[in-house]
């Protein structure tokens, strides 16, 4: 990818000549940094595939929709269900990058102001927006043609999940809750692998679609404290800024609200199987994964910054909880 109005003929970097900046809060020793052709690596880190954990966050509430769609028609489970699965882990890379690389563009100005992100390819000068745009059209369209592998409806679920990733980018300059943009993005994957499991959408995925969005509030509100006073700086809004010291009971809230609303996706799906066991067992990881927010809540320190960043990545292991029980119920 070459060539970019913004840049005085003759002097595009090549790889040898782009400073090789990191992210500062990308997973140290990462395949991007350590294995990665040299011309790629500014792409790739524009993607974050040096920081896997948001393509983890995206995937999850995939895997919960297309698992719990399993549980509640057990008639197609099996293969199919596998390549959901399959396909959502990796569309969920492609679409995870496509989404930040528009981030970056639409944060360029931004970004270069804020601590944490002020290395990022685009702030940095690695990468220019034509090449970021080139670079957002290729994963988008590999992405599109994985989601061309499900049912029409899920499709059309797919191409609308679209809307919320355009504005989620600008939602921190006129709200004081961007923290529900990124909600309404990061869990359609909910609502789009039930549909494609099951056919057709249906209200368990729409209630598991919102307990995504309280998760969501949560860990991404622990997330945003750490950019809380470069924000503030700038004016930028998030819903760290907003609870500040209150931020503890906020996210106590969206726990209860997440679990809560978790357990009736389920109930609402498997209660009509009278199959008490499984629906025993597909609870427990609801409540599993609200003793894993619960323990998060008791190591948080929103002035700590590394204890931030860490509790946020913890977040992968409490969607995990839900995948492998979800998992185990389909077993009994």
């Amino acid at each position: 990818m070459t060539g970019d109005n913004q840049r005085p003929e003759g002097d595009t970097p090549t790889p040898e000549t782009r400073p090789d900046t990191g992210i500062a809060d990308r997973v140290h020793g990462n395949w991007v940094d350590t294995r990665a052709p040299d011309e790629l690596r500014p792409y790739l880190r524009l993607s974050r595939a040096d920081r896997p954990i948001g393509t983890w966050l995206l995937l999850l509430p995939c895997w919960w929709g297309a698992l719990l769609g399993a549980l509640a028609h057990p008639e197609t489970a099996g293969a199919h269900t596998l390549w959901i699965m399959i396909a959502c882990a990796l569309g969920a890379f492609l679409m995870r990058g496509a989404g930040c690389t528009w981030n970056d563009i639409t944060d360029r100005d931004i970004d270069p102001q804020v601590e944490r992100t002020r290395n990022r390819p685009l702030a940095a000068g690695t990468v220019t927006v034509r090449e970021a745009l080139m670079w957002m059209g290729i994963q988008s369209l590999a992405g599109f043609l994985l989601l061309l592998t499900f049912n029409a409806a899920a499709i059309w679920l797919g191409v609308l999940s679209l809307l919320p990733v355009a504005v989620y980018p600008f939602a921190k300059r006129f709200t004081w809750w961007p923290q529900v943009f990124l909600g309404l993005a990061f869990n359609w994957g909910a609502l789009l692998a039930w549909t494609a499991q099951t056919g057709s959408l249906d209200w368990p995925a729409v209630i598991l679609y919102l307990a995504g969005i309280a998760w969501t509030l949560f860990y991404d509100t622990i997330y945003a404290h750490q950019d809380r006073e470069d924000d503030a700086l700038i004016g930028v809004k998030s819903t760290a800024r907003l609870f500040g010291d209150n931020s503890e009971n906020w996210l106590r809230g969206f726990l209860v609200v997440s679990v809560v609303l978790m357990s009736l996706a389920i109930i609402y799906a498997l209660a009509p199987l009278a199959e008490p066991l499984r629906l025993s067992l597909t609870l427990a990881g609801a409540w599993a994964f609200g003793a894993h927010l619960n323990w998060q809540l008791g190591r948080l320190n929103i002035n700590d910054s590394a204890i931030c960043l860490k509790l946020f990545h913890s977040n992968r292991d409490a969607g995990l909880i839900v995948v492998l029980i979800f998992a185990a119920a389909l077993l009994v």
